[in-house]
């Protein structure tokens, strides 16, 4: 049998670089290599890429992931032997690489990818913009206000009596274009408030504020899927943090304090409703290959979407792989089933006319 050969792109100009390495440890360790020929892409902080020897052996730290044969000529990192690569399984989690800036240059070269298109995951990756497309497809949301850095600075009294207005406290203030809760401030005052928007401008020049909502449980579903999609059982974050009153990076992922629920522990007469809801958000930014979709479920028993993650946490231990493999789908047949996916939709895309 005639190995396919895959790229896996990791690494990359974001606050989540480090976070990609992992992901990308996992993804190379787990992936079936009976099958598939695994080439790694690093992609610097500086924004530099380099590729390292084929990989068919298990990696032990991140470190053996980081290479400094770093070439101007992209492209030809995704030719193997003058052919190209089969696919790419791209795990940048954040800017220039969940935004559709990747997947728009894999666009032009011409490779099959896994993942969302280039829409779905700038719209996936833009809060404002979700929000506003999930308000056109029915979904239920908490009140939030948007705006950029210029309208702040011009007019940040006129902006706090907007905030303080329409929505209570707590809020949230979120950059728009981040994830793994990255520059997310909790604020239940004024003077919270105008510190976590500056801090937020810190990564983005575009914020969302969030009114908050108290003692909802946080629940996510696992989407997969082109054409044809499929969703899990609702699962459930745990924050048992002290020293953190919401879901923030360092409960994510440094000091542990976070656990997951899975299948979550609520009434489950609500399962299909999430997953109908997950389904419709997937729909909502015309999704592809893989979503996580985040809830929020208040104690009188509503519903509000939160957000949707295009390319969500993937070690074993995520949230997104851990719902599947509640579902029975293994680590190692989920990540073969993305990399279907990619095929499929790329096939899908021949005979499409680019011509008059």
């Amino acid at each position: 049998m005639t190995k396919e050969n895959i790229a896996v792109i990791y690494g990359g100009k974001s606050a989540e670089h480090e976070i990609s390495l992992l992901t990308a440890k996992s993804i190379i360790n787990a992936i079936n290599k009976d099958k598939y020929n695994v080439y790694p892409i690093f992609i610097s902080h500086k924004g530099m890429w380099a590729r390292g020897n084929k990989i068919d052996y298990k990696i032990n730290s991140e470190k053996e992931l980081v290479f400094t044969n770093f070439t101007q000529n992209i492209s030809s990192l995704l030719f193997i032997d003058e052919k190209k690569i089969d696919v790419v399984f791209p795990v940048i989690h954040g800017t220039n690489g969940e935004d559709g800036t990747l997947q728009g240059f894999l666009e032009i070269v011409d490779i099959a990818y896994v993942g969302n298109n280039v829409l779905s995951s700038a719209t996936g990756m833009d809060k404002a913009f979700m929000k506003k497309l999930f308000a056109s497809a029915g979904l239920p949301q908490l009140p939030y206000v948007d705006f950029i850095l210029p309208e702040w600075k011009n007019n940040k009294e006129l902006i706090l009596k907007n905030l303080e207005d329409n929505l209570n406290y707590p809020m949230f203030v979120k950059p728009a274009n981040l994830g793994s809760s990255v520059g997310i401030s909790k604020c239940d005052n004024t003077t919270e408030l105008i510190a976590g928007i500056e801090e937020a401008f810190n990564f983005d020049r575009k914020i969302v504020v969030e009114q908050g909502v108290t003692g909802a449980k946080e629940i996510e579903v696992a989407i997969i899927g082109n054409d044809v999609i499929k969703s899990t059982d609702p699962g459930e974050i745990l924050n048992i943090s002290a020293s953190s009153e919401f879901y923030d990076y360092e409960t994510k992922y440094t000091d542990g304090q976070s656990r997951m629920e899975i299948p979550a522990n609520i009434n489950k007469e609500l399962y299909p409703k999430f997953r109908e809801m997950a389904e419709r958000s997937f729909r909502a930014i015309d999704g592809c290959g893989l979503v996580r979709a985040d809830f929020f479920l208040t104690a009188d028993g509503e519903i509000f979407i939160n957000e949707v993650n295009t390319m969500p946490g993937f070690t074993p231990f995520s949230m997104f792989p851990s719902l599947w493999a509640n579902m029975g789908l293994t680590y190692e047949k989920l990540i073969e089933e993305l990399i279907n996916l990619a095929k499929d939709k790329y096939n899908s895309k021949i005979n499409i006319r680019t011509e008059c």
